[in-house]
């Protein structure tokens, strides 16, 4: 930890703002355990963020819905005057991953079949955390300065934010600050890879696939050639790129009929944007090739994408003094038995890549993350999959840090993520992580030279490489009505 002594200013002026957030969490914490309770799909998080307003209001923010005319968005601002900090929180949950909470066996709970396998319901709920005790240490202080918290839908490869930066909603925004739940605390490094998700609909032409398979052009045998295709143009790519596919129509059941429309979806995925564009261009003439062979028709249609993430040093480096201020989450002995027995049903592999994956050496006696791990990380970059958080640190500088949630070697979108979401360990590991986002909006509010650093250096990347949007404008969101 950082001595008290060796606090600089900002330092110094951001260390209450702990104390609100501890005045704060009880609501916060069942904000969380109720989320967990309704989980939502893409643009379909109706409930969860009914109850996101909800606490907005009793919170004494003022709401704004609807926010960029996705009505599962949702902002809450206090202050006034000066910089403006937004947070950012989630509260989507993922198909096929519905779980008892707390048990160490897989049993589904009865309903949806929807589970909060990435901890989305803490997400939010610790940003929100965040946002009121900002909001409470900028009327307490009397500093100029507004705070927002935006609740943004769609995460899980809906890419809301990349809407919501195309709307323009962070346009007056200063700085942005958000979270992802872990195993580990550390900041958050800038390695998430920029992604598209495409959908190749292929078109061919029924036929009796006895007699008169001759007269038929198959649809599934385009996108299976497809596949073949892709497979041999892994070896031409960048290793951090990934490519993956899922059948969306396979094109019926009968085996005796030639298979006429069938749709697959792939996402493509590079650690630069510019990189990911050219990798995805050359999978879309791949199903070209397979529709020319098979005498069929393709077409391609966007359905997301989300840009990697821009790093800033500057923020970065406060929040991870942040961390190192506070120490680790506050995790007790009953915490360590219930994560030990977690890890019970994890692999061997699977709790040393955990530990691999962060440069420390695999440890049999360590359930809980019990240091904040130094940044940047002598592993070098952790790749985290994608996040729509890139789209917003393109548009102002951003920060993200890495909460410890869970037992060391879960991993994200399992039913261990979903069952240990409503757990002390998990309820522990947002109010630290909160802190820490809190702590680090302050430091930006009390210090104009770390805010002018940080756009310089965010503008500075800009003129480097411009952002594009990886959605064209013709793609608009999936917007549902309210029930």
């Amino acid at each position: 930890m950082v001595p008290a002594s060796d606090w600089g200013p900002a330092m110094r002026n951001s260390a209450p703002v702990w104390e609100f957030v501890e005045a704060r969490k009880a609501p916060l914490i069942a904000l969380s355990d109720a989320v967990w309770g309704v989980p939502e799909l893409n643009f379909d998080e109706f409930r969860s963020v009914a109850l996101h307003d909800a606490a907005l209001q009793a919170e004494g923010f003022h709401v704004t819905r609807d926010v960029a005319d996705l009505p599962t968005a949702v902002m809450g601002e206090a202050g006034s005057g000066g910089p403006v900090i937004a947070i950012l929180g989630e509260f989507d949950a993922l198909p096929g991953l519905s779980q008892e909470a707390g048990l160490l066996h897989h049993q589904p709970v009865p309903g949806s079949g929807n589970g909060h396998a990435c901890g989305h319901n803490l997400l939010g709920s610790a940003a929100l955390l965040a946002a009121t005790a900002v909001k409470d240490w900028l009327a307490a202080t009397g500093t100029p300065g507004r705070v927002r918290y935006y609740g943004c839908p769609a995460e899980e490869g809906g890419a809301g934010k990349g809407f919501m930066v195309r709307a323009g909603v962070f346009d007056d925004v200063d700085a942005a600050i958000s979270w992802h739940p872990f195993a580990f605390a550390t900041v958050f490094p800038p390695a998430a890879l920029a992604n598209t998700r495409l959908d190749f609909t292929f078109t061919g032409r029924a036929a009796h696939a006895a007699s008169a398979p001759h007269l038929g052009r198959s649809a599934l045998d385009a996108a299976e050639l497809m596949n073949v295709g892709v497979n041999y143009l892994r070896e031409h790519m960048l290793p951090t790129s990934r490519i993956h596919y899922a059948y969306q129509d396979a094109g019926g059941a009968a085996p005796n009929v030639v298979q006429s429309r069938v749709v697959i979806r792939y996402t493509v995925r590079a650690a630069e944007l510019e990189d990911m564009l050219a990798l995805a261009a050359r999978v879309r003439r791949v199903a070209e090739g397979a529709a020319m062979m098979t005498e069929t028709h393709v077409d391609c249609a966007v359905v997301s994408g989300m840009a990697n993430l821009l790093g800033n040093p500057p923020l970065e480096a406060a929040m991870q003094a942040n961390l190192e201020r506070l120490g680790p989450p506050p995790f007790d002995e009953a915490d360590r038995a219930f994560a030990r027995r977690m890890q019970a049903t994890f692999t061997p592999e699977d709790i040393a890549s955990a530990f691999r994956q962060v440069g420390m050496p695999p440890a049999t006696d360590k359930p809980l993350c019990d240091v904040v791990l130094p940044y940047p990380s002598p592993a070098g970059p952790i790749l985290l999959g994608s996040t729509d958080v890139g789209d917003v640190s393109w548009t102002v500088p951003t920060v993200q840090a890495l909460g410890a949630t869970c037992a060391i070697g879960t991993a994200l979108h399992s039913w261990q993520m979903t069952a240990q979401g409503k757990s002390p360990i998990a309820h522990k590991g947002m109010v630290h992580v909160a802190k820490v986002m809190a702590a680090t909006a302050t430091d930006i509010l009390s210090d104009p030279v770390l805010l002018d650093r940080a756009k310089q250096d965010h503008a500075a990347k800009l003129r480097a490489q411009p952002y594009i949007s990886p959605m064209p404008p013709e793609v608009q969101p999936p917007v549902k009505h309210r029930p």
